[in-house]
């Protein structure tokens, strides 16, 4: 017998190999018809496979978060069936699941196309309507290799000769159709549902080596519902509508080159915008940071006392003369981060304990090597500008030192509109320095605060532990924000470091007169700017505020007899202090107005002869069709009241109820 304990806490006997369908179907006809696997131990199994163990047991329904990944993993062996069905002889090799769907890599001749791709769907929907059972059976090793390589599936012989001789060779089958799987399954093709959606095609190389053959990769997204689908296939659309690069360019905002792979050339609107957040952000740390600037240029010995040749030296840019190394015989390399020149900065005089909390803020260039495939416009770049701080303090400061850089975050992410935030606590990863003891108080002093943020927000903020994914040198928060259309963005980050300051000796003077190690907290907020701008153009879909606008005004006359009044207006517009632009092209109004709007310039003043005679403009706003009349001096106050940045309008409204 062994004995299963319900979520209920019930524990219940039950023959050895009964399977979950048995027991459900025990349980009600209704449950035993939901039902598409179990969870033992939090683990999912197949539905009708016997339970050999005592366990902790769970029936999982249709509906259960738990059964959107295998409906995804039965997906790509329907579709790969369909494949083999369409056209045989075609090699079937992995099928994984990944985020929002699946993949499946084939080999063939001649290359699927996205014309293909209605064909296979319309089959793998004939294979769902069948409602096949999916079965598993366990071969031989050997048994395995000679009927695939029988088959003509030779990447099926070399995935089998990599399964680890202590595990079986396991073969799902759906009808006469099988394939080589770890598993589980759905009970049957039929409950994979209608809704999925073959998205593209693409080139992949087998095991992702370029030295071998390249394949036909189907990529497909399967959801549990048709709504789901239709959700995330119109997030996609958004998505696209708002991609950085798209924008940037009708923006004219910044451009990438061959010549400089992975670094951004700015245009002057593009540096407008990246200067207003630079601005922005340094008003924000000005009252409790010092901002300093530490070389962009080091000395291999100084990376490698901080540790970084030894963790980080692959992804670090080394300066190099016309050789292998410098004229004066020492290796120098771009700096990939910026604590250890913080460190010497704070090392440059003799520190007491009344010294500290010591606040450095940098907003430091940086430069990491990326692979070039892993390059996409400003999210993933080799050279960004890190809105980088580090906070040297006493153990007994290092929690209201979180708390503070928590509150700091959470209100500049509100500023931009970000309401939805996750912070997660990440642990000790198994490769760490420092000891266990340090580890330890860490991880109690981060925990605490971890309680107070979800508390303070009164459940606003969800919050979470990532085990394991800690920095090797201390735990860290990592703070991750949603988007206008629900993608998540990890930003920022809160860092304890007990490693750094020991490695370079920094020190303070403590109240006894000893010298004691202080804790440095590195900490971040846009984490990269480039990153962060290309996070809000997509936020934003290149609709911003009037205050971060790279070009807040436009004024556009109707007719030449106004270019003399659109002058005037653009002046008063720049004397007030508002980022205007003159347009006094021999253009129809319409034509001037659709262009502004591709453009996404917030307000455009329009100027005619009766506009002038009056001293008024017309306003026209972005993604508005309505148009209002108003005097020049009252639409400039407007405008400029409306321009005020957020964290200046605070400023002002606290100043007043004083």
């Amino acid at each position: 017998m062994i004995t299963l304990t319900f979520p209920d806490g019930a524990a219940r006997a039950y023959e050895a190999g009964t399977s979950g369908a048995e027991i459900a179907a025990a349980i009600s006809k209704s449950l035993a018809k939901k039902a598409v696997a179990v969870a033992l131990d939090g683990e999912l199994a197949d539905l009708g496979a016997p339970i050999a163990h005592d366990a902790k047991f769970e029936i999982v329904t249709r509906e259960d978060p738990r059964a959107l990944e295998m409906i995804r993993h039965d997906c790509a062996h329907v579709l790969a069936e369909a494949v083999q069905e369409l056209w045989p002889g075609t090699q079937v090799t992995i099928g994984p699941v990944i985020e929002n769907g699946f993949y499946y890599d084939f080999a063939r001749n001649e290359p699927f196309t996205t014309e293909d791709l209605p064909v296979i769907e319309a089959k793998m929907r004939e294979i769902i309507a069948k409602d096949r059972p999916f079965t598993k059976e366990v071969w031989s090793r050997d048994e395995a290799k000679k009927l695939f390589a029988g088959m003509g599936e030779a990447y099926k012989v070399e995935l089998i000769d990599a399964i680890p001789a202590d595990q079986d060779v396991k073969i799902y089958k759906q009808g006469e159709w099988f394939d080589l799987c770890r598993g589980p399954h759905l009970p049957s093709t039929g409950k994979v549902g209608a809704a999925f959606k073959l998205m593209k095609v693409a080139g992949a190389y087998w095991r992702g080596d370029s030295n071998n053959p390249m394949l036909t990769r189907i990529y497909g997204t399967a959801w549990q519902d048709k709504a789901e689908l239709d959700a995330y296939l119109h997030r996609l659309e958004e998505a696209e509508k708002r991609d950085h690069r798209r924008l940037g360019r009708e923006m004219d905002l910044f451009h990438f080159q061959e010549e400089g792979p992975g670094t951004v050339f700015w245009h002057p609107k593009g540096w407008t915008l990246f200067q207003e957040l630079v601005a922005y952000m340094r008003r924000r740390l000005k009252a409790d940071y010092q901002e300093v600037n530490a070389p962009q240029v080091l000395d291999a010995e100084l990376w490698q006392t901080s540790g970084h040749w030894g963790w980080y030296k692959e992804n670090m840019f080394k300066v190099q003369s016309a050789g292998d190394e410098t004229d004066d015989e020492r290796v120098f390399a771009l700096k990939p981060m910026n604590c250890p020149g913080h460190v010497q900065i704070y090392k440059h005089g003799l520190k007491s304990y009344r010294d500290l909390p010591l606040r450095l803020a940098e907003f430091g260039a940086v430069h990491r090597y990326e692979p070039s495939g892993a390059l996409h416009g400003l999210m993933r770049v080799r050279g960004f500008t890190q809105d980088d701080a580090h906070i040297f303090c006493t153990e007994e400061q290092l929690a209201e030192e979180c708390l503070k850089i928590n509150d700091l975050i959470l209100s500049t992410y509100a500023d931009f509109g970000f309401e939805e935030i996750i912070v997660k606590l990440s642990t000790r990863p198994e490769k760490r320095v420092g000891s266990d003891a340090v580890w330890d108080h860490a991880e109690e002093v981060m925990t605490k605060v971890l309680g107070e943020i979800e508390a303070a927000s009164g459940g606003k903020i969800r919050t979470g532990i990532l085990e394991g994914e800690g920095a090797f040198y201390g735990p860290k928060f990592e703070y991750t924000l949603s988007d206008a259309i629900g993608r998540e963005w990890q930003c920022g980050t809160t860092q304890v470091d007990f490693n750094l300051p020991e490695r370079f000796g920094a020190f303070y003077v403590d109240k006894d007169g000893q010298k004691k190690t202080p804790v440095m907290v590195h900490r971040a907020i846009c984490g990269s700017m480039e990153r962060f701008t290309g996070i809000l153009i997509e936020h934003f879909a290149g609709h911003f505020p009037l205050w971060l606008a790279p070009t807040q005004v436009v004024v556009a006359t109707i007719t030449s007899d106004a270019d003399d009044y659109a002058r005037e207006v653009v002046a008063k517009l720049r004397a007030a202090g508002l980022r205007a632009e003159l347009d006094l092209r021999n253009e129809k109004i319409n034509l001037k107005v659709r262009e502004h709007s591709l453009a996404k310039v917030p307000v455009l003043l329009v100027a005619g002869k009766k506009e002038a005679a009056e001293s008024t403009v017309s306003i026209r706003r972005l993604g508005s069709q309505a148009q209002e009349s108003a005097m020049l001096n009252a639409a400039i106050a407007t405008l400029v009241d409306e321009a005020v940045p957020p964290d200046l309008k605070r400023k002002a409204l606290a100043a007043a109820a004083e």
